[in-house]
């Protein structure tokens, strides 16, 4: 029997088939075939499950069609799959309770990027961005992803701002929705679907961050849309993983037009002379706060040590 995994609570996947849903485990063998990874199974899965003893075993992974990972916080692995089998990745940023940086959400969309996935920020509580140093930043953001070439939604759940907007964009399609905690992720989804039973977090008034209220990725259906929503726990970093630092320019999307025009063709676009890219920040056409994430994502170690 076939199905889709819509939840893992690290020992029990429940996998929606035909008939229903069901709940299965593991086998062990996707434990010892040397896949370095937390969680062999992810959301977004699509399985072959067997009967043994009265109870449902994952017997198969079928071939994914792309997949979305991070850095471990496990240190014994390598990296974990936050989903499988996704059309498209939202992340829920916040200029104000809580800020949300741009390295975080640059190193997801390189990695959406990587693996061909159609990358979306929601910017959320817009509502708390009209004045002083807020609004500056707000100008600031929109201003670098326009350039980015990254669409940007701009949404006050509390406003009812931008939600229509959001919903045109999940329809008939699944979706993975990420970001810290307290950015407003289940907020936006309830207000999506008010019959999803998601707990709401709060904003830490002392350090001004989100309480982690999801503990493991889940898939909803949004029958009305005819779409899936995957909800992720709020991420504190997001480590890159699973590709070369000479490729890394190739997934910011405002560099790949210039690609190949440098003056010499191993250019990595930090001090060579003749570099095209650096011509087009002194220009302005490309954002210093990404050229910037570029540069410090160049120079990172990539060790199964860090998040």
């Amino acid at each position: 029997m076939e199905g889709t995994v819509h939840k893992s609570t690290g020992s029990n996947y429940i996998v929606k088939t035909n008939n229903g849903f069901v709940t299965a485990k593991i086998r062990g063998k996707f434990r010892i075939k040397g896949i370095k990874a937390t969680n062999p199974v992810a959301v977004g899965d699509r399985v072959v499950l067997i009967e043994e003893n009265n109870q449902w075993i994952i017997n198969e992974i079928k071939e994914r069609r792309n997949y979305l990972i991070r850095r471990a916080t496990n240190l014994s692995k390598q990296y974990h799959i936050v989903a499988a089998n996704v059309d498209q990745v939202f992340v829920i940023a916040t200029l104000a309770a809580p800020y949300t940086t741009y390295e975080f959400i640059d190193r997801i969309s390189i990695s959406a990027e990587a693996y061909d996935i159609p990358f979306v920020i929601i910017l959320n509580k817009i509502d708390l961005l009209q004045k002083g140093k807020e609004k500056m930043l707000y100008g600031q953001f929109l201003e670098n992803y326009e350039k980015a070439g990254i669409q940007v939604i701009e949404t006050s759940v509390k406003n009812n701002i931008g939600i229509d907007d959001v919903l045109e964009l999940f329809q008939k399609k699944t979706t993975l929705i990420t970001g810290h905690s307290g950015v407003g992720k289940s907020s936006l989804i309830k207000a999506i679907d008010a019959n999803l039973n998601l707990k709401v977090s709060t904003v830490s008034d002392f350090h001004k961050t989100g309480k982690h209220t999801t503990t493991f990725a889940e898939m909803f259906e949004l029958e009305h849309l005819n779409a899936n929503i995957i909800d992720t726990p709020g991420l504190r970093a997001f480590g890159i993983i699973d590709f070369e630092k000479e490729n890394l320019s190739h997934y910011f999307k405002e560099f790949q037009p210039f690609l190949g025009d440098c003056k010499f063709p191993n250019c990595r676009h930090i001090n060579e002379p003749g570099c095209i890219i650096k011509e087009k920040l002194k220009s302005g056409e490309i954002s210093t706060y990404r050229y910037k994430s570029y540069l410090n994502l160049f120079e990172e170690e990539y060790n199964p040590y860090r998040q």
